[in-house]
């Protein structure tokens, strides 16, 4: 005795299936094979009849004759292909040919299987039951991925609105503190202006890290602007080393500029170039040892040219080098002086390079240490 089909999965009960065939008899065939299933069926029998009853019934999956007066089913199949694309309801082709040209044209035409003629209600059941299966995962995968992106949406909208509304007071705080050292409102105690440099340094960390917030929120909503100018490299490096040159001191360090081509200019959005070549310059202070020497310089070569900053940290561990500009992402290796991080500044460097058409990298050098390097195509460069 043959055992009996598999008993269909609850979920499927009810899944709607479009049968086109011009051949009554096939149509009853396949009614009967597929009415113990659960399934909702409706039946036509032209091409010209299956585009108007697609839109009605709106299936689930599509069984279609291949021979049919009129629209034969792979132009019928084409055209709900053209105007459904990636949300085309699986589409099985009904056909008593096995040629491999036939099978070709069918799944060239946006098929997904075929159904010999005749008729074997096993093997009819178990495709049905795998591509509607399929299609209901591929749904389920939709709405969680529309859930993710409502939530993901809805995270950057508060991140925004708390970092927006954290600022202005921590840069007051900062300002204020900054005050109180400068003794513009009067002298103070050496412990005194120990705990204003502790708020001076804090307020600061807290500042970074809401800019941060503020950066990577704004970046993920699509809601970055780039206002693409000419600007000379060189101009750009020179403040962003000046700037962080005060920063390395208080470790006994220092940035060097090497070989800087006074001529190079970039079309580019000078602003968040500076913001990139800041983070590294800040990153290369925080992870080498104190009296350490950073290295600046740039090359130029066939795709553009890049600027490469060159530290005297521990390097990348090989294991965590994946972890480095993603969001929210720290590596083992801990800044020698106890500073702070979100692990958002390479990710938004990322991000920010990207926005260019450019690209930011990062190595172990052989001599010990890490080199970050940040590329910008050739078309960035001003003629």
């Amino acid at each position: 005795m043959n055992p009996s089909p598999e008993t269909p999965k609850p979920e499927l009960a009810g899944r709607r299936v479009l049968i086109v065939d011009d051949d009554r008899l096939n149509v009853r065939i396949l009614t009967g094979i597929l009415k113990t299933e659960g399934y909702e069926l409706r039946s036509v029998h032209s091409g010209e009849e299956a585009l108007v009853a697609y839109d009605e019934f709106k299936p689930d999956l599509v069984l279609l004759d291949v021979m049919m007066p009129g629209i034969n089913g792979f132009e019928t199949c084409r055209t709900l292909k053209t105007k459904h694309g990636e949300l085309l309801a699986p589409v099985i082709f009904i056909t008593a040919k096995s040629e491999s040209d036939d099978v070709v044209e069918g799944l060239a035409a946006g098929g997904v299987d075929y159904l010999p003629k005749p008729f074997k209600a096993r093997e009819a059941l178990a495709r049905l039951r795998t591509h509607l299966q399929n299609r209901l995962l591929n749904e389920q995968q939709r709405q969680l991925v529309a859930q993710l992106s409502a939530a993901n949406a809805s995270k950057n909208k508060l991140l925004g609105i708390v970092a927006h509304d954290l600022r202005n007071p921590l840069a007051s705080i900062r300002g204020l503190a900054d005050f109180l050292a400068d003794g513009t409102v009067g002298e103070i105690s050496a412990e005194q202006l120990d705990l204003v440099k502790t708020i001076q340094e804090t307020s600061q960390s807290m500042l970074t890290m809401v800019n941060e917030l503020l950066d990577i929120s704004v970046i993920e909503s699509g809601e970055l602007k780039i206002h693409p100018e000419i600007r000379p490299i060189a101009e750009l490096l020179n403040k962003s080393v000046y700037l962080n040159n005060i920063n390395a001191a208080k470790k006994g360090s220092r940035i060097e500029l090497e070989g800087i081509d006074a001529e190079t200019e970039l079309h580019i959005d000078g602003d968040k170039i500076k913001q990139v070549i800041d983070n590294l310059l800040s990153n290369a202070i925080k992870f080498s040892p104190p009296n350490s020497v950073i290295h600046v310089n740039v090359e130029h070569h066939e795709q553009g040219c890049s600027v490469l900053v060159r530290d005297q940290g521990p390097g990348i561990p090989e294991s965590e080098r994946h972890k480095l500009f993603k969001d929210f992402s720290q590596t083992s290796v801990k800044p020698t002086a106890g500073e702070k991080s979100t692990g958002l500044g390479l990710a938004i460097c990322k991000r920010i390079m990207e926005s260019h058409g450019g690209s930011i990298s990062a190595e172990n050098a052989p001599a010990g240490g890490s080199i970050f390097r940040i590329t910008f195509p050739r078309p960035l460069l001003a003629a």
